[in-house]
């Protein structure tokens, strides 16, 4: 890495180099090992609402702050402050605003501009941010929070309650995560620090939906203009948060750059001076400028898995880390459609299940690098995952017994679709396949459209196919969606997509999401991922484990529970 001089200049190169601010398409692609278009970051998906509550009897009063930084044990020296990192981005921006769209790429660059109720420790324990304490009512019916005093916007406008209220607002009527944020009926408080956000029902995942990368706190005097949030053109242009760094710099096609926020809340914070996004390169150009020293971290499709990790864990000069984005929980899987009248039998289902080799999967196309411990619908970093779930070791002796069992002994053909890119995926599930009998015929989607109004069409227009699925740091958020009866919807991608409906899951999954004892609230996820495991409406092949390449004097990379999609305030660069 070059020094800070070089650092300047490279800055000053980028700024002349600006283009009009450009908008970009669909928000964001799914990085790993096995990055894919059919990947859980449209912002089309639309998720189940939570169902009512029945008497509930929460236990967790309260939860009070500690210290803000989640790394205490890593502060630069007073030389050390200052400096510029340059982040090599495969892809392009949209903009902005996390709170109307859900996904990578917006949540990478939006929380540096603006700030959250809480952020998250490595223990997924909240600690302060916007909020400096917060206390759940006795009857789990709301929420206090009180601001810290310094909160401002960039423009010097004090961050009150009016905001929180409108941004939970916006949430609700623009975000695709409509679990979220279901059950809050209002917040009081109105321009004050001290808030009152009211519930319908008690809602546990409530605190972890304050993290950065699901509810930016955004200015409602500028946004509440009449103008449509998705599009509002503040979302990109002359951007106003709360965050550490001022957005300077926007074309979502080029270039991002922050500057530090010299009127940030919280004390000594951000270390950095500027953090630039070189955008719109190619992977093999970000790799190419982490092994010059162009770039200090990569970021944008492929960054985080593949072959590139493998090559950078052998490159002397770069640190990789597998640290980082364990909330994410992305678990790809092959989803099945329950209405074809074959893949209808649970044995059926079993039978495809144990014939898949997971090591080889692996092995051959996450390249070694994903877990495939991974047993059931809620992602192993959660702390209601159950590690003594039952699993679908590979065994073809059990599957072809339970081939038999169903009369197909003979086997049977079915459809997988799919984009071109997934083509090494599907030709190895295929031969997995063979060995029970079942004939795989590939059919090759242009493109995310097309497999989407397949997968998520009126009846059977695919029998399986392959894809992931985030678990967005709490059930209620990101699993539901795949197993609740009444979130089978036509047309809404990364809805229950398999058609699957059994109402003793949705009962425990309801109680689990009304539950504040954590050790309850785990027994009712375990109880569900059992009926799940079961009945196999999905085939569950690994844990995708999230990769970091970055220069070794890159000090506090990203590498909280949210990964990217967290503040950056903490970061800085030892030279």
């Amino acid at each position: 890495m070059g020094s800070r001089n070089w650092r300047s200049l490279l800055a000053a190169v980028l700024t002349l180099s600006l283009f009009a601010v450009a908008c970009g398409g669909s928000d964001d692609t799914t990085e790993a090992a096995d990055t894919t278009e059919a990947a859980d970051t449209t912002d089309s998906e639309e998720v189940d609402e939570p169902a009512a509550a029945s008497e509930p009897e929460p236990e967790f009063v309260e939860e009070a702050g500690g210290d803000f930084l989640l790394r205490p044990e890593n502060v630069p020296t007073d030389d050390q402050r200052g400096g510029v990192v340059v982040v090599g981005y495969a892809g392009a921006i949209p903009h902005t605003n996390g709170a109307v769209s859900s996904g990578y790429a917006v949540n990478t660059v939006g929380p540096q501009v603006n700030a959250s109720l809480l952020r998250y420790n490595d223990d997924y324990q909240p600690v302060p941010y916007l909020a400096d304490t917060w206390t759940i009512a006795d009857d789990g019916l709301s929420v206090t929070l009180e601001l810290n005093a310094e909160a401002r916007f960039h423009d010097g406008e004090d961050v009150t309650c009016t905001d929180v209220d409108f941004s939970i607002k916006t949430s609700q009527a623009n975000h695709p995560f409509k679990p979220m944020f279901a059950p809050v009926t209002g917040v009081d408080g109105g321009d004050t620090k001290s808030c009152v956000v009211n519930l319908s029902q008690p809602h546990p995942a409530l605190l972890i939906a304050f993290s950065p990368g699901l509810l930016p706190i955004i200015p409602e005097h500028i946004f509440n203009d009449g103008q449509e949030m998705k599009t509002h053109p503040r979302n990109s242009t002359d951007v106003i948060g709360a965050g550490p760094f001022k957005l300077v710099e926007f074309d979502g096609s080029e270039v991002v750059r922050f500057e530090a926020n010299d009127d940030f809340f919280l004390p000594g914070l951000p270390y950095l001076d500027e953090l630039i996004f070189d955008l719109g390169l190619d992977p093999a150009t970000v790799t190419l400028g982490l092994e010059t020293g162009e770039f200090d971290i990569a970021a944008g499709d492929g960054a985080h898995g593949g072959q590139v990790v493998v090559d950078a864990l052998e490159d002397p000069n770069l640190r990789v880390s597998d640290k980082g984005f364990e909330a994410i929980g992305s678990i790809p899987w092959i989803q099945l459609n329950l209405r074809d009248e074959v893949l209808s039998d649970v044995r059926v289902r079993q039978a495809l299940a144990y014939a898949i080799d997971k090591e080889a999967y692996n092995d051959v196309i996450a390249v070694g690098l994903n877990n495939t411990a991974q047993c059931g619908p809620i992602q192993r970093n959660s702390p209601y995952y159950n590690p003594d779930g039952k699993c679908y070791d590979f065994d073809l002796e059990k599957a072809q017994a339970l081939m038999d069992e169903a009369g197909y002994s003979d086997g049977f053909s079915l459809t997988m679709n799919q984009s071109q890119a997934n083509v090494p995926t599907m030709e190895l599930i295929a031969e997995m396949w063979a060995k029970i009998g079942v004939t795989v015929e590939i059919s090759l989607d242009a493109d995310f459209p097309d497999w989407i109004a397949k997968t998520v069409g009126e009846g059977t227009e695919f029998d399986a196919t392959w894809t992931t699925l985030w678990n967005w740091g709490d059930p209620v958020i990101g699993v539901n969606r795949s197993y609740n009866c009444d979130n089978r919807v036509a047309g809404v991608a990364f809805s229950n997509m398999s058609w699957y409906c059994n109402e003793e899951v949705d009962s425990l999954l309801n109680d689990a999401g009304l539950e504040f004892d954590d050790a309850k609230r785990a027994e009712l996820y375990y109880s569900a991922a059992d009926i799940i495991n079961e009945e196999v409406p999905v085939i569950y092949l690994s844990n995708q484990v999230w990769y970091t390449r970055m220069q070794k004097s890159l000090q506090n990379s990203p590498e909280s529970i949210w990964g990217f999609m967290d503040s950056w305030a903490e970061m800085w660069v030892d030279e």
